[in-house]
């Protein structure tokens, strides 16, 4: 492998493991506030995706207008759900809202196939995001220094309301506690609901910006971007920010990496992710920055 393949490989990979720790940054914040598995997020991704395609397809709207608009109607799905399949469980057994949240998963991709039909369409391109910067014989197409320079800005903004806003010193303090955060005159419901529309807007941005990377959207096209992500969620310490953003280019950087070195196992890619979950598990359960939890009996 030359030195110029090895560096595209490299921008390929933090391309891939930027869309992957926006996705996985959904996981954890759910997770971290109701320890529950949002087995519904990769379908708000897809979502996403399916809102830009007809916003500019069906109505002709300029790139940037259906991007926003589309984020914004994912992230009232995304409090509907809560809405509607985990807040009447909330105190209910946690396999109970598991399985809420598979069935919430099945009807979404289930609807989306009754609604935009199974057949794969394709997706419109800005052609600005087309065209390449050349460092010497390295090509570099503006679309994949956009994804990561996005990802970069979503994720400072995240931490900004996390760690200087009053509801992220409540999302924060529910996650440790979440009723004595209660008791302290929060709007616990609020708060978890302002959680849901923050993770699914950025599902539907990393799901706009995987239809560019990949250009079509299908019903089903959230489920291995989801469980990878989920995966790399888990890596990281699931219900650390900053682990799911580690967790994601690490799984990015090891699929591509490991393809260009072997290619011969390219068939296998989506494997790797799972031998990393495996992997992770065996040897530390709690991911790179997760803290082990206590149950108070």
């Amino acid at each position: 492998m030359t030195l110029e393949m090895f560096f595209q490989h490299c921008f390929n990979a933090l391309t891939l493991g930027s869309l992957y720790a926006l996705i996985a940054i959904g996981y954890t914040m759910v997770y971290g506030i109701l320890r529950l598995i949002n087995f519904a997020h990769g379908d708000i991704l897809m979502l996403g995706a399916y809102f830009v395609f007809f916003g500019t397809f069906a109505y002709g709207w300029p790139w940037g207008v259906a991007a926003v608009i589309a984020i914004a109607g994912a992230s009232v799905v995304g409090v509907a759900v809560e809405r509607i399949a985990y807040r009447p469980l909330r105190e209910a057994p946690r396999i109970s809202a598991l399985i809420s949240a598979i069935a919430v998963s099945f009807f979404i991709e289930s609807l989306a196939v009754v609604l935009f039909t199974g057949q794969p369409k394709p997706v419109v391109q800005p052609e600005w995001l087309l065209s390449e910067w050349t460092l010497g014989n390295v090509r570099i197409l503006k679309l994949t220094a956009f994804v990561p320079l996005i990802t970069a800005a979503l994720v400072a903004v995240l931490l900004y309301v996390l760690y200087r806003t009053k509801p992220g010193l409540a999302m924060r303090a529910i996650s440790k506690d979440i009723e004595t955060t209660r008791l302290l005159g929060v709007k616990v419901d609020n708060i978890i609901a302002f959680t849901f529309c923050i993770g699914s807007a950025l599902a539907a941005a990393s799901g706009i910006m995987w239809a560019l990377r990949y250009p079509q959207v299908h019903p089903y096209m959230g489920i291995m971007p989801g469980l990878k992500a989920f995966i790399a969620a888990v890596f990281g310490g699931i219900g650390s920010v900053q682990g799911a953003v580690i967790g994601g280019l690490v799984l990015g950087f090891v699929e591509i990496m490991t393809v260009a070195f072997l290619p011969e196992l390219s068939g296998y890619r989506d494997a790797f992710a799972f031998i990393l979950l495996v992997l992770i598990l065996v040897f530390k359960p709690t991911g790179l920055l997760g803290e082990r939890l206590e149950e108070k009996i």
